[in-house]
């Protein structure tokens, strides 16, 4: 490791096999085989923290991708994976699963070192999430169904029988986001073993270490070589070769509404089933009957958690006129009370964003809404110092038409606005060409479920915000995807349905 990787480490109290893994040189996972980027060229992974370098991964291109895809297709076709019974591959999903769980920790530091979240959150979000994630996906490897079905054939006296039957879809390209890298791998890459699917996962060139981490993990719990092929390298070249492969049976992406776009655009040209989960604006809508102090807690935790960098963060507040005042003086207490630091340290309450890009492209959106006349009460704009920090923002004295009220910021920035009646409150959430999730907060529940089917939004939260549990589909309306996630719905994407008529 070189001085200044050791500089970017020493800072941090980091547990041996994590300063280990950070020394150790990174190589992408192909089939059975730890290699290097065909080009030789790799990627600088930095400290967002402090930004200093922590290691470097290969930059994966085109001719990486085509071996990922042939290796993928190889174990997709290989009686070791293919004729594995349903019970065999559910009982090595909980392995692996067990395996997660067992270096908790050690992912969790890795993700805060990587990301700059809160190790603390990691540990309970980030990893806690996606074991509780992938035990619930792990059950229903064993009841995926198809069903009899009585036809009408224009014979008379001819006797049949007709089923359908579910079978994995193929190979899966996963191109995964960096603001909750293992917890977005996991979601992507579960459902898709469980169907029986092969994998050629793409993490973001930010965070790439939990990904190679999983890697190893997943050859540790016997799952076959190829069956999950880990590529890192950049979004415009791995990921979009892997996006318009002719031999990837389906695209899973989480990402940007942008980039969302060019992969679908990319996949249609080989008619390449696709999933997407995408961006939102997401709001929060206060009456004036909520309970305040709960709400403004709630309200505060829904846009700066994660540092804002969530697709669901509560990013528009809508709140009653009666009570604005107090709300947003409440939310704007609670972000200048916060403690930015590393997500290393226990007692931040707010790290850095991903990256310089991140921290620029969020200060601009800030500026932007400053000198279109929008007024910071908390925060507005960087944090001065090393290390990728913004400040938490709430912004009052807003208009519909400013493009930090319109567009997804992705960052800890809250515009907040008043509304006088129920039509307004509809009219201004679903002012957006989002529509990923919502949140009411309101004891009245006759007024919440007036609101619920007016509100334009996948998911519909009442005096809560950013709650997710497997159980529950998750996925947006208008430009906020295409698909859910979660549940049973989420191992239809990764299956196609074979009718059967047989004469007999």
């Amino acid at each position: 490791m070189s001085n200044q990787q050791s500089g970017a480490v020493a800072r941090y109290q980091l547990l041996p096999a994590v300063r280990d893994f950070i020394s150790k040189p990174k190589r992408m996972l192909i089939g059975a085989d730890w290699v290097a980027a065909a080009s030789g060229e790799t990627i600088d992974v930095l400290d967002p923290a402090s930004e200093e370098l922590l290691t470097t991964v290969p930059s994966g291109g085109e001719a990486d991708i085509e071996r990922a895809v042939r290796a993928a297709h190889a174990a997709f076709d290989s009686p070791a994976w293919r004729d594995l019974y349903p019970t065999v591959r559910e009982k090595m999903i909980l392995k692996l699963a067990d395996l997660i769980e067992a270096h908790a920790e050690e992912l969790a530091q890795l993700e805060a070192l990587d990301n700059g979240k809160s190790v603390m959150m990691a540990q309970i979000i980030d990893v806690g999430a996606a074991v509780s994630f992938m035990r619930y996906m792990a059950g229903w490897t064993t009841k995926i169904e198809g069903s009899t079905i009585e036809v009408s054939p224009p014979m008379p006296g001819v006797k049949t029988f007709a089923f359908t039957r579910k079978e994995p879809i193929g190979v899966v390209g996963a191109i995964i986001p960096w603001n909750f890298p293992l917890l977005m791998a996991i979601w992507k890459v579960t459902p898709a073993l469980v169907a029986g699917c092969t994998v050629v996962l793409k993490p973001a060139e930010q965070t790439p270490l939990s990904a190679l981490r999983f890697a190893e993990l997943v050859l540790e719990a016997g799952f076959p070589p190829g069956v999950l092929n880990v590529v890192t390298g950049y979004g415009h070249t791995a990921g979009a070769a892997l996006a318009r492969h002719p031999g990837i049976n389906k695209v899973a992406f989480t990402g940007s509404t942008s980039v969302g776009k060019r992969i679908g655009h990319a996949a249609m040209d080989n008619l390449t089933r696709v999933s997407l989960e995408l961006g939102g604006k997401s709001p929060m809508i206060v009456m004036a009957d909520a309970t305040l102090d709960m709400a403004i807690q709630g309200l505060a935790g829904g846009i700066f958690f994660n540092h804002g960098q969530v697709c669901t963060a509560g990013s528009r507040l809508y709140a009653h006129r009666k009570i604005f005042d107090k709300v947003v003086e409440g939310v704007a207490g609670a972000a200048t009370q916060m403690k930015l630091g590393p997500g290393l340290d226990p007692t931040t309450q707010m790290g850095p964003l991903v990256s310089a890009e991140q921290r620029d492209r969020v200060c601009g959106y800030i500026e932007s809404g400053l000198k279109a006349g929008a007024r910071a009460i908390a925060g507005g704009g960087a944090a001065s110092g090393k290390g990728y920090f913004v400040k938490p923002t709430v912004l009052v004295d807003t208009r519909e038409d400013m493009a930090v009220v319109c567009e997804e910021i992705f960052g800890p920035v809250l515009v907040a606005a008043p509304f006088d009646d129920l039509d307004e409150a509809v009219r201004l959430a679903n002012g957006t060409r989002y529509g990923l999730a919502a949140s009411i907060w309101s004891n009245d529940l006759s007024t919440v479920h007036r609101l619920i089917p007016r509100l334009q939004a996948g998911t519909v939260w009442v005096n809560a915000h950013n709650v997710v549990d497997a159980a529950l589909p998750f996925g947006g309306f208008k430009e906020s995807g295409i698909g859910r996630e979660m549940a049973y719905g989420n191992i239809e994407m990764y299956t196609e349905t074979k009718s059967v008529l047989m004469f007999i």
